[in-house]
Order: structure tokens, then sequence, then C-alpha cells
């Protein structure tokens, strides 16, 4: 959700997160103290016009709490009034990575790392606390393979080249952009992509951004495509445990997607949009996707 959807619907849109440190069987999350309403809870705010609800937890987490995270499964939103308007929260688990100073010191004057139950009981919210429940259920400690489809590329029956050349259209190129600064998110060390420009175009400016090389394997392009081996990529990369993305297209995604994890069976993403696939063991545990 952008503030797009705010100026529509009337509903305020926010975004932060809930991340831990230390041992997955025994993490310590981070709260905030705000002094405006003398209350802890879990990092976040209002989106900037604009911006992707990731991008926004990112930007909450930097300045709020001075933590930089590798972003991990999604969490229920929280719902509620906010001055009589509706408010939706996006949260996300995050584990951290570093620590600097914060640089909203006027909201925000105090963080602290709390055991889950301590933390439980020094959230100011019901709602927040809830959030907790999930690191009850499931380790925290996942790792992210992310499937994107290539941005807007035209109209392929006004494309007269080889198919395989067509670039992005104005449209995919600010998509490409958003997600650059998406992707960051998940701490990626690996991108992949079908040899096609336009899927190459919509890695590259997070590509430059991360200082990481694309590497292109025809298998994930529509020329030359190949189920099993395409499958037998996609898993290579989760028994890996790193952090990888995969940029292919609307015709090879769905099967692919559906190799992966029977639960995301049938899905489409549309062009420019992600679905992250968190696994630990080697096996999915959660899936969230995301349009941009």
């Amino acid at each position: 959700m952008t503030e797009r959807d705010t100026r529509r619907d009337g509903t305020i849109h926010a975004a932060g997160a809930v991340v831990w440190r230390g041992s997955p069987d025994a993490p310590e999350v981070a709260l905030v103290h705000r002094p405006k309403y003398d209350d802890w809870s879990f990092p976040k705010g209002k989106l900037k016009r604009g911006e992707h609800p990731v991008a926004g937890a990112v930007r909450e987490l930097a300045e709020e709490a001075g933590i930089t995270a590798e972003f991990g499964r999604s969490l229920p939103s929280s719902h509620y009034l906010k001055g009589g308007r509706p408010k939706r929260v996006d949260y996300w688990l995050a584990r951290m990575v570093a620590e600097g100073p914060r640089t909203d010191t006027h909201e925000v004057d105090g963080v602290v790392w709390l055991p889950v139950d301590e933390a439980a009981r020094r959230l100011t919210y019901e709602w927040d606390a809830g959030l907790l429940d999930v690191l009850g259920e499931a380790s925290p400690a996942t790792t992210p393979l992310v499937l994107v489809r290539h941005g807007l590329a035209g109209n392929r029956q006004d494309w007269e080249g080889d198919d395989d050349d067509r670039p992005l259209d104005r449209r995919g190129r600010g998509q490409s952009e958003v997600l650059a600064g998406v992707l960051g998110a998940f701490r990626l060390a690996e991108l992949v992509s079908s040899p096609s420009r336009r899927c190459v175009q919509t890695l590259e400016p997070y590509a430059k951004r991360a200082g990481l090389p694309i590497r292109l394997e025809s298998v994930l392009s529509e020329s030359g495509y190949d189920a099993g081996a395409s499958l037998r990529l996609a898993t290579e990369a989760m028994v890996s445990n790193r952090p990888v993305a995969l940029c292919s297209h609307g015709k090879v995604l769905p099967e692919l997607i559906a190799g992966l994890d029977e639960r995301a069976g049938g899905t489409r993403l549309s062009k420019g949009a992600f679905m992250v696939l968190h696994h630990a063991g080697g096996e999915v545990v959660a899936v969230d996707d995301h349009e941009v």
C-alpha cells in the first residue's frame, strides 16, 4: 500500500517491523519509547507519498531505532482508528544486522532490547503484543528467495526486433527504481536473471546500488525455458541458504512457483511484482507477494 491509497479510501498507511537479535531460540526484540504518547511500541511510521511499505519500514527502523535489518516474513497488519480515521500498519519480522545513531530524536527518545516475555509486558498496546505470538510458533530465522517478474515493457506486438531485446518502458523503469529501494530489505547476496533485456533492466538499479553482478541463466527466459532446470536452479539457491533473487517472465514464474511451494501454486505476479519465499532447512515456511 502507498499513500496514493490513503488519499483514495481515507485510510492512513504505515509500516514497521518486529526486529530481533541473538539466538533464534531465545531472541530479544527492539521496542521504542515515544515521549509524546508515553508509550512503548515497535518501530513504525507513516508512509511517504508513493513509498512502498517495505521501503517505509526500512526507513522507519533507521530513523527511530538506528537499526539495519534483514527482513523476513510478514506479520499480521494492525488496524485501528487514528483521529477518527482508519489506520493500517503493515509489519515484518526482521533480524538485526547493525545498529547506528537514530536520526529521529524528536518522536522517539529511547530504544530497548528485551526478551519476548518481558517485551510483551512492556508494550503499551495489546495489538502490538499479539505480534510476538509468531516468535513462539516458529523460528524467526529464515532466508528469502525473491522471485521477480520483469517490469512493464510496452506491447509485444509493437516491438519489431527480437523479443529478448525488448526494453522496459518509462513505467517499467520507474518500477525498477522502486524495486531498488525495496530489495535492499532482504540483504540479497546474489542476483540471477533471464538474459532478456527487460529482466536484466529490472534488476540493474538494485544491482548497481548493492554492488552485485547479475548472473544470466537462459533457463529462466521465455525462449530457453526449461522447467526442470529452472526448478533445480531455484532449489539450489534455497539449499545454499543465501538470500537470492531470480528475475523471469509471466510465462515462466507460475510453474516455477508451484514447483517450489504448492500453497502458492497458480499465483500469477503482475509485471514488476515480486514474491518472497521465506525458507529454513530447505523448506518454505511462509510466502509473501508484493505489488510495485
